[in-house]
């Protein structure tokens, strides 16, 4: 998926295990299949689950971000009401992979999609009682850190301007352009940050038993607007799922406008990147783009 990307082998990820946590030493590993972007996944015997960077680095903010997500799993664990992954080590660098890399606890069940869901309306509660005990945590004051998603849609407005441009073929960009500048301009400076998950992706959604099981994948956690985490109402609900969503979580309408807005900037950035490489993100996204137009 990506042009500089490190593909790791069993081999590589065995020999890693044994040297740095022995007690693991012989679990057999095997390849997770993923369509996620960011990481290579190994299932290590039946109960861990193995995460390696496509973008490996020796770069000290690299493990730093990996042991905040660790940290932020920890956190996040004491209020969810469903599970997160648990984190059970970091790996390092070592001989075939030049970066660290984590282990977690593995978490059964399927990523969403709506043919997985017993029934979105349901779903669409669930996950936003995920969303609210979120953005219930204390932040200590802390407010965005000025990287990631979570600061103002403003900011954005030239990477979304340049994904437009090169969009032509793919979606109704005029269209899309229009719904934009409603979105970008939707901010209230009267809300507090709050904790937000930041990639609630239908890949980052687990389910089992057609109920919403687990959220994973916490890399992107974070203080910020809590608009960021009203996407799923576009990447993956319907319609009348996306209104349960929306009265669940209270939203005034500024607020339901920036989420539509990070909707469609995720999605537009996402097309046509992953169009050749990736089909089920480019699917999300198209998905996306659509439900935002609605």
């Amino acid at each position: 998926m990506h042009a500089d990307q490190v593909d790791v082998s069993v081999d590589v990820v065995s020999a890693l295990v044994a040297e740095q946590f022995p007690r693991w030493r012989g679990l057999p590993v095997r390849p997770l299949p993923s369509t996620g972007t960011v990481n290579a996944l190994f299932r290590l015997g039946p109960d861990i689950v193995l995460r390696f960077p496509l973008l490996p680095s020796t770069d000290p903010e690299l493990r730093a971000e990996l042991r905040r997500e660790q940290e932020h799993a920890v956190l996040l664990g004491g209020h969810l009401p469903v599970a997160v992954p648990e984190p059970l080590g970091l790996g390092e660098p070592g001989d075939g992979y030049p970066g660290p890399w984590t282990a977690y606890q593995f978490i059964p069940g399927q990523t969403a999609q709506p043919d997985r869901i017993a029934d979105l309306d349901v779903f669409a509660r669930d996950l936003a009682d995920v969303v609210t005990a979120l953005r219930g945590i204390d932040t200590g004051g802390r407010i965005w850190s000025g990287n990631g998603r979570g600061g103002r849609l403003a900011a954005e407005d030239a990477g979304v301007r340049a994904a437009l441009a090169v969009s032509g073929a793919l979606t109704d960009t005029t269209a899309l352009s229009e719904v934009w500048e409603r979105c970008r301009d939707a901010h209230r400076d009267d809300l507090a940050d709050v904790w937000i998950h930041g990639d609630l992706m239908p890949g980052n959604l687990l389910v089992r038993d057609g109920r919403l099981a687990a959220v994973i994948d916490l890399g992107a956690v974070g203080v910020g607007d809590p608009s960021v985490d009203l996407m799923p109402a576009w990447n993956l609900l319907d319609a009348g799922s996306r209104e349960t969503y929306r009265r669940a979580l209270g939203v005034d309408d500024d607020t339901w406008e920036r989420g539509r807005g990070w909707a469609l900037l995720q999605a537009i950035n996402a097309l046509p990147y992953y169009v050749e490489t990736n089909p089920v993100m480019a699917d999300i996204a198209r998905h996306t783009l659509r439900a935002v137009l609605d």
